[in-house]
C-alpha cells in the first residue's frame, strides 16, 4: 500500500470520484466497492465499502476491507479503521491502532483521532485528558469541543478551556485599543488560543446557558478581541441559532454589517418574515454595499418563485464586463428552480461588447447546457457541430453529454469510450453508473498511477505554454469530499 498514492487520491479526488462511490453504494454496488477496494487500492472505494459493510453489520468484512490501508500507518485509514473496531466492540484492539505512541506518530492530528477514539469508546474524560497539551495546536480545540457534545462532560470542558480564553482575553487587552484593525494578526504564541471564545461560548449554549454565552461573546466582540478569524462571525450565528432577531438586527444595520447580514436574512426567512429581508436588502442596494446586496436579493426572490421580479432587480448587470455581473449566478439559480427556458432567454439580447468578451469564453456553452436541460439537446447539438471542431473545448463531451440528455445512451457511451483522460472516463462511467453497470464503470476509470501520469503530462504541457480550458456543456465541477 503506498502512502503517496493514498495521499494524492484524497488531495486531488483521485481513483473513483466519491460522488460516483456514493451513487455506486445506493443503487446496491456494494460487492463492486470492495472488489475495487482490494483490487486497485482505491480509498474512497474503501471508504464507500466500509459505510456499506458496517450499515449492514458486517462489521468483520468492513476490517477486511480498511485493514490494509491502516496497516501502511495513513492516518485516515487509521482512523476510519478504528472507528470499525470500535464498532465491532474490539475496543482496546481500536486504541491500540489509533494510538500515535505505537506507530511513532506524535502529530496533533493524530492525538485528535485518538482521543476521537476514546470518546466513541464511552471514555470521554480520557480523551478530554488526551488532547489538553496538543489545544494550542491546529484545529485541536474545535475537535475537543465536537467530539465531546452530548458526552455529558461540558463543565470538564469549560474548566479546560476557561485558562485558554481568559489567556486570549488577557492578552489582547494588553495591546491596547489604538490603531487596531478589524481582523488583526494574532499575537505571536495565540495563534489558537483566541478559538477558545467560540468554543467556550458553543459548550455554554448547548450545556443551556446561552444567556452567559451572548454575554461573554458579545463582549468579546465590543471589545476587538479576534484571532486570524473575526469572532463576530461565531457571535452572530450564536444569535442566529437562539433566534435572537432583535440583537441580529442592530448588528446588521450598524458597524457590523458585513458579517451579520446574512445570518439576519436566514432568520428572517426562517420565521417566514420574507418581505424583511426583502426591504434589509433593497435599503442596502441604495447604500453602500449595492453589489453583495443584489446577489442576495435576486437569490431570495428566485427561492421565492418571484423569477421577472428576480431579474428586474439585478438585469442591469447582465452587460457589464466585469465584476458585479450577475448573469451567470442567475442562468445557475434559474436551471435549479426548474427554469432553464427562462435562463436561456437571458443568454440572448446581450451587448456586441459583451458578447465579443464572453460569448466563446463561456456564454454559449452554458446555453448548451440550459438547452440540454430544457429538452432542446438535439438543437444544442446541431450548434456544437457547425462551428469547426477547434472552436469548441471538449466537443466531444459536450455532444456526449446532450446526447445523455436527449435520452440517446448508448450514442453518448459509443462517443465516449475511445476518447483518452480522466474527464472522458469520469463521463463515460456516471453514464454506466446510470444504466446499473456498476462493475463497468469502475472499470474504465483509469486508477491512480494512470491518473497521476495523465497530471504530470498536463502540467508539463501548461509549463511549456500548451494549456487548454474548459468548454464543456454543464459548468458544475465535481464537489465531493
Amino acid at each position: 500500500m503506498n502512502v503517496d498514492d493514498l495521499q494524492w487520491q484524497k488531495a486531488h479526488l483521485g481513483g473513483v470520484l466519491p460522488r460516483f462511490v456514493d451513487e455506486i453504494l445506493a443503487r446496491g454496488g456494494l460487492e463492486t466497492l470492495v472488489e475495487a477496494a482490494r483490487e486497485r487500492e482505491d480509498w474512497f472505494c474503501a471508504v464507500g465499502a466500509v459505510r456499506g459493510l458496517c450499515a449492514a453489520g458486517q462489521f468483520e468484512r468492513a476490517w477486511t476491507v480498511v485493514e490494509p490501508f491502516a496497516a501502511a500507518g495513513w492516518q485516515p485509514a487509521v482512523r476510519t479503521g478504528a472507528d470499525v473496531l470500535v464498532r465491532w466492540n474490539r475496543v482496546e484492539q481500536a486504541l491500540e491502532l489509533a494510538h500515535p505512541g505505537e506507530r511513532g506518530q506524535e502529530s496533533a492530528e493524530a492525538w485528535r483521532d485518538y482521543a476521537e477514539a476514546l470518546v466513541r469508546a464511552g471514555r470521554a474524560d480520557e480523551a478530554i485528558d488526551v488532547l489538553s497539551p496538543y489545544l494550542r495546536q491546529g484545529r485541536v480545540l474545535r475537535s475537543l469541543v465536537e467530539m465531546t457534545d452530548g458526552q455529558g462532560c461540558d463543565e470538564r470542558v469549560l474548566e479546560v478551556l476557561a485558562p485558554l480564553a481568559e489567556g486570549f482575553r488577557h492578552s489582547q487587552g494588553q495591546r491596547g485599543t489604538r490603531d487596531r484593525r478589524e481582523v488583526p494578526p494574532a499575537p505571536t504564541g495565540h495563534l489558537w488560543e483566541w478559538e477558545a471564545l467560540p468554543a467556550q461560548a458553543r459548550v455554554l449554549e448547548r450545556s443551556g446557558r446561552v444567556d452567559e454565552a451572548i454575554r461573554l461573546l458579545g463582549a468579546d466582540v465590543a471589545a476587538r478581541r479576534y484571532g486570524p478569524e473575526n469572532t463576530v462571525e461565531f457571535y452572530v450565528e450564536l444569535l442566529a441559532r437562539q433566534g435572537r432577531v432583535e440583537e441580529l438586527r442592530d448588528l446588521a444595520t450598524g458597524s457590523r454589517k458585513t458579517a451579520a447580514a446574512s445570518p439576519y436574512l436566514k432568520v428572517l426567512e426562517n420565521l417566514g418574515r420574507a418581505e424583511e429581508a426583502e426591504a434589509y436588502l433593497r435599503d442596502c442596494m441604495a447604500g453602500e454595499h449595492p453589489g453583495w446586496s443584489e446577489s442576495i436579493l435576486m437569490d431570495l426572490l428566485i427561492r421565492q418563485g418571484r423569477f421577472d421580479d428576480a431579474i428586474e432587480a439585478v438585469g442591469h448587470t447582465f452587460d457589464e464586463l466585469y465584476d458585479g455581473n450577475l448573469l451567470q449566478a442567475a442562468l445557475i439559480l434559474l436551471a435549479e428552480q426548474g427554469r432553464p427556458d427562462l435562463a436561456i432567454g437571458l443568454t440572448e439580447g446581450r451587448s456586441p461588447e459583451f458578447l465579443a468578451e464572453n460569448e466563446t469564453y463561456w456564454l454559449r456553452s452554458n446555453r448548451w447546457w440550459l438547452m440540454g436541460e430544457a429538452g432542446r439537446a438535439r438543437e444544442a447539438i446541431a450548434q456544437v457541430e457547425a462551428l469547426p471542431a477547434d472552436e469548441v473545448d471538449d466537443r466531444e463531451l459536450t455532444i456526449a453529454w446532450l446526447l445523455a440528455q436527449d435520452g440517446r445512451v448508448e450514442e453518448a457511451i459509443a462517443l465516449l469510450r475511445p476518447l483518452p483522460g480522466r474527464s472522458a472516463a469520469n463521463d463515460l462511467a456516471e453514464l454506466l453508473i446510470r444504466q446499473d453497470r456498476l462493475a463497468e464503470a469502475v472499470a474504465v476509470i483509469p486508477d491512480v498511477a494512470a491518473q497521476r501520469r495523465e497530471q504530470e503530462m498536463e502540467r508539463e504541457k501548461a509549463a511549456s505554454g500548451s494549456v487548454g480550458g474548459w468548454g464543456g456543456a454543464s459548468p458544475v465541477e465535481d464537489s465531493s469530499t
